[in-house]
């Protein structure tokens, strides 16, 4: 009897453990939700009807948070999938890392354990802008757990992409384009810096930025409202950190790794993440397509959300 019941027990512990372990530790229940990742809390909201395998946004910036998307493009895709809005450490409702703790690779990383947490096997991701580029790292790290992926005005190749911009810059403002080559860190590829100090006069370089990514005034007022909204802002922290990591110089390494099918969406007037190189990457993809948009900027998302759902929901319902 003492044998039997020391059996007994000894199953029904290993019973209980077993489906504690098949409970994933991260809710994906609607709401809004923190868990601590890599010693940084991280929040996360989850929204949508859709019951199948969960989409992930990432947001750009770097460090703009996700509540913009989630209020203007989300709504539609909430009619047709169950979507994480992740904001990313330092970004958003997350917490910002004591130790200045940010990189690419830690961006991923949290990504990767946070799926583990959900306790799903695939997930697919959509990205926008800077957001690409930690969804085409992870994609390529981590192939097996992506189904399909969505990037809207990505970054393959952002070297490429600011030497567009040189040249739009020669050609409109000989003299901040000699200010700019003056203004090359040593290493770089690039053929000027126009983030060097003292490039543009005072709000020169904001108006610049401006003008590559809104072709429409109203949309660049559309998404700061949103941004700013609940009291939050993009501090810059993320930013600064990956631009010292070599951020303006990022080119992807590996499109032949992305064996996933690929959907790149991309305004033909977004002059911030150009479009030549995004051909060029889509073109090196084993299942990618590209979608131009004319008359778009980098928020293409926000100037038409239905035709941007219309889109998303045909290539994810696939």
């Amino acid at each position: 009897m003492r044998l039997t019941g020391l059996v007994a027990m000894m199953l029904a512990a290993f019973m209980t453990s077993s489906a504690a372990a098949a409970q994933p530790e991260a809710s994906l229940a609607p709401g809004v939700h923190n868990e601590v990742v890599n010693g940084v809390r991280l929040s996360y909201s989850v929204k949508g009807r859709g019951k199948g395998t969960p989409l992930v946004f990432l947001h750009g910036g770097p460090g703009q948070g996700s509540q913009s998307f989630a209020m203007i493009a989300g709504r539609g895709l909430e009619q047709h999938f169950r979507i994480i809005y992740l904001d990313q450490r330092g970004s958003g409702r997350s917490e910002r890392p004591w130790d200045d703790a940010y990189s690419v690779n830690m961006l991923v990383d949290d990504l990767y354990k946070l799926r583990q947490k959900w306790g799903v096997p695939k997930i697919d991701l959509i990205g926008h802008s800077v957001g690409t580029i930690v969804e085409m790292e992870y994609a390529a790290k981590y192939p097996s757990h992506v189904r399909r992926m969505v990037l809207a005005a990505s970054g393959p190749d952002l070297g490429a992409a600011f030497d567009l911009m040189c040249e739009r810059v020669r050609k409109t403002d000989p003299a901040a384009y000699q200010r700019a080559k003056a203004a090359i860190e040593s290493g770089s590829r690039r053929s000027c810096n126009m983030w060097g100090k003292g490039v543009f006069a005072s709000g020169g370089m904001q108006r610049f930025v401006d003008g590559n990514m809104f072709p429409n005034p109203a949309i660049k007022e559309m998404i700061n409202k949103a941004d700013n909204a609940n009291g939050l802002r993009n501090t810059g922290e993320l930013s600064q950190a990956l631009i010292r990591q070599g951020l303006l110089d990022y080119k992807f390494a590996h499109p032949e790794k992305l064996t996933m099918p690929v959907l790149v969406i991309a305004g033909d007037r977004d002059l911030q993440a150009a479009i030549e190189p995004q051909r060029e990457f889509v073109l090196k993809l084993p299942h990618g397509r590209l979608s131009e948009w004319s008359n778009a900027g980098h928020f293409m998302w926000a100037e038409d959300p239905a035709r941007f759902t219309d889109e998303v929901t045909t290539f994810l319902s696939q």
